[in-house]
């Protein structure tokens, strides 16, 4: 493995640092939290430099890019704002990577270019009230139509940014199988087809675009959105959670670096007993602990986009970079916000923020608990 970066991916984190600095201020990014305010104007001005189309072919519009390359932006945004990143990765993950893998000649004309250019908004929906670690049982049932559409009948949660998106991957079942994983099928929805009930979900953190549970209700869809074969679908969204997890591990790792570098800019300045409060080891070996982290998390980060990039990557590797990147982020948060003290625990100093967010890390997108009983499948335990 290559440790270096080429010029152009040198000269892409530069640009995203560049831009996001100027759209993605702190005084923005508070204002997005502080009033459940999503981050538009920021996911617009990534959207106009083409970045949402990283890794959509040059045909479609899109330049192409690498694993590697998503990974760098994503770390970049996630340092500005991770629900910023959060926003970004979904629709380059279920609306560009989704529809390159799995999508007809005419879908990836329909979709694609529209990705590239920032025009749309993609969110996705898999979880329901009976099914999350347990995803393959879901219930919301899709049936076919005698005139080639179908009508979905369900309940999902936590579809996060569907009330913001044009389009959602809808995760449906349409046969009940021997084996759960089978009779599952895809589909590109249009967030405003009749039927479709959205009602927002109150969170303890991710206040600017927050999640949301959707209600379908008999809403009827084109057969043209199916993405996927009838019934095989639960191979789309299982090859967009591998890239979910490459994308939300680099996003937090760059969420991460920035609360640790908010902290070592204040124990670096505050003062207590005559000197500043780094100076004392009690703190300096927090600070110590955080960089350890961080680097191990964008070690995997680069690690595993690389591995996707040579096409060796595997469900173990998957599960150890999100385990170690989402409890890295959560540690380095409550680490950084104890570095500030009281102060932390105010609601004017951004520490609360990472704080709060950094807690579902550990959660969605498959629990930490869930990514332990992968790794130790794959030690044959």
């Amino acid at each position: 493995m290559d440790f270096s970066f080429s010029q152009d991916q040198e000269d892409l984190r530069s640009h995203a640092r560049d831009l996001l600095a100027s759209v993605c201020t702190p005084d923005y990014v508070e204002t997005c939290d502080r009033e459940h305010k999503p981050p538009r104007e920021a996911y617009e001005a990534v959207g106009k430099q083409g970045w949402l189309g990283l890794i959509v072919p040059e045909e479609y519009g899109g330049a192409g890019g690498s694993a590697i390359d998503v990974a760098i932006l994503l770390e970049e945004a996630g340092r500005s704002f991770e629900e910023l990143a959060m926003w970004m990765f979904r629709t380059m993950t279920y609306g560009g990577y989704a529809v390159m893998a799995y999508g007809t000649p005419e879908q990836k004309e329909r979709f694609l270019p529209r990705v590239a250019a920032g025009d749309i908004s993609v969110c996705f929906a898999l979880t329901e009230p009976d099914s999350g670690s347990d995803a393959a049982a879901l219930t919301t049932k899709a049936t076919a139509n005698g005139d080639g559409s179908f009508s979905i009948t369900g309940q999902k949660v936590f579809t996060s940014g569907m009330d913001i998106s044009d389009r959602c991957l809808l995760v449906t079942r349409t046969a009940r199988k021997e084996k759960k994983q089978d009779g599952i099928s895809t589909f590109l929805v249009d967030t405003r087809t009749a039927g479709i009930d959205v009602t927002k979900i109150e969170t303890l953190g991710h206040h600017a675009i927050g999640t949301t549970q959707v209600f379908y209700n008999d809403a009827k869809v084109p057969g043209d959105d199916l993405l996927g074969e009838v019934d095989k679908g639960w191979a789309v969204a299982d090859a967009c959670l591998w890239y979910e997890r490459l994308c939300l591990s680099a996003a937090r790792t760059g969420a991460a670096t920035a609360a640790f570098e908010l902290a070592v800019d204040y124990a670096k300045t505050r003062k207590q007993f005559g000197q500043t409060i780094g100076k004392f080891q009690a703190i300096s070996h927090k600070l110590a602990d955080m960089k350890v982290m961080l680097d191990v998390s964008r070690m995997l980060v680069y690690r595993f986009a690389w591995l996707m990039s040579e096409g060796k990557a595997t469900r173990h590797d998957a599960s150890v970079l999100k385990l170690y990147t989402s409890e890295s982020y959560k540690s380095v948060a409550d680490m950084a916000l104890q570095v500030f003290g009281g102060y932390g625990y105010t609601m004017e100093f951004p520490m609360q923020r990472f704080f709060r967010d950094s807690r579902l890390a550990t959660i969605g997108a498959g629990s930490s608990e869930i990514q332990r009983n992968i790794i130790a499948r794959s030690l044959g335990l």
